[in-house]
């Protein structure tokens, strides 16, 4: 994958860009060299041989690109070794037509000596030399651009199959204990309740399979997936678990990772209401605070320090939904766990308000964020 920045740009078609340089470059060798020799009062003579040696750097370097295309690839050593001997030989070349242009079109029978000889080699191998610095440096930064773009995209890749590991992660629990409660219902023959368990487990998995590519839901979406798995808890639950929703109508339309608070009322089901003989309220709170957007599920169960130790299942779904925030936010958001008051847990979440549309006015912050209010 190329970068964008360069697909749009100039090296779009590398083809074209190379032979434009190459044009560009050689036809102002040729205008530098010819007007040269004009200030130096070197007569219109000079212009002839300064066309020949444009002509003859010009096929050289011609050749020398094809040569550099297959060294590019190579290992570095190989690749410095062959470029610096193929570089004096082309400026030795050079240097010999050079000096029998310049003898046969502008100052016949002259022959250099020595020093002469030797300053036209290392003039042209200057000249050889930066055509070649400036191959290598525009083809080393396409590959550059070409490797970092891929490592972009790839990192996107990984970014985004992660996310979605980590969406598609629901509690197999969650499933054996809502077939098992259908199964008795069905034993017990009260198929209404098990058809209306079925079609409710069926939406909720279309929702939990079905989602926007970027993995991201308003929270109307996610409020609503919650009641449904809420409704098939309920079946089984039936009075013991009670729950209410206090969504401010202005963050209905708020993105963030789809179900990402099912593994926390899942927890507050399992700690919460499944121990408690009259089991016990959840409460699911989400409003909008300056630029930013605040959840908060409280429940009335045993709190954090009444967790038994041995269940550690809890750190499945809490790590789950830290990874998820940290891949989808980086450190741009809170997740806090504290005892509610007088007793029970408050799960708090802090991200970004977000929207389909940008231009949505931020409204000034109101306060800090803070735990939701007792249940």
């Amino acid at each position: 994958m190329v970068d964008p920045h360069i697909r749009q740009g100039f090296f779009r078609d590398k083809n074209r860009a190379f032979w434009m340089l190459q044009g560009g470059g050689w036809f102002a060798y040729l205008m530098l060299r010819a007007l040269s020799g004009l200030a130096n009062s070197m007569g219109l003579n000079f212009v002839v041989p300064a066309i020949i040696v444009t002509a003859t750097g010009f096929s050289i370097t011609l050749l020398l690109s094809a040569a550099y295309r297959r060294l590019i690839a190579v290992k570095p050593i190989w690749t410095w070794t062959l470029t610096a001997m193929l570089l004096i030989g082309a400026s030795g070349l050079f240097s010999v037509l050079e000096v029998w242009a310049h003898a046969t079109f502008y100052q016949p029978g002259w022959q250099p000596k020595g020093v002469q000889f030797f300053g036209a080699i290392l003039l042209d191998f200057a000249v050889l030399g930066a055509w070649t610095a400036l191959y290598y440096g525009i083809n080393y930064y396409l590959l550059l651009a070409e490797q970092s773009a891929r490592m972009v995209n790839m990192a996107a890749q990984a970014n985004s199959a992660q996310l979605e590991m980590l969406r598609y992660q629901l509690n197999p629990h969650f499933l054996f204990n809502t077939l098992n409660s259908i199964s008795t219902l069905v034993l017990l023959k009260q198929t209404e309740r098990a058809n209306a368990m079925l079609s409710r487990l069926a939406s909720f998995l279309r929702y939990s399979l079905v989602g926007e590519r970027e993995g991201l839901a308003t929270v109307a979406q996610e409020a609503e997936a919650l009641k449904l798995y809420l409704d098939i808890e309920r079946t089984r639950f039936e009075a013991r678990l009670r729950t209410r929703f206090d969504i401010a109508p202005d963050v209905m339309e708020a993105r963030l990772p789809s179900l990402l608070l099912q593994p926390i009322i899942e927890n507050a089901i399992k700690y919460a209401v499944t121990p408690a003989e009259d089991g016990a309220d959840i409460l699911v709170d989400a409003r909008r605070m300056g630029d930013r957007l605040v959840i908060t599920i409280a429940d009335t169960g045993p709190g954090l320090g009444a967790v038994p130790a041995e269940a550690s299942g809890t750190n499945v779904g809490l790590g789950n939904i830290r990874e998820r925030l940290a891949q989808s936010y980086g450190v741009d958001h809170r997740f806090e766990l504290a005892d509610n008051d007088p007793h029970g847990l408050i799960v708090l979440i802090d991200i970004p308000f977000q929207t389909d549309n940008p231009a949505q006015p931020v409204a000034q912050a109101v306060a800090t964020p803070v735990l939701a209010p007792q249940v």
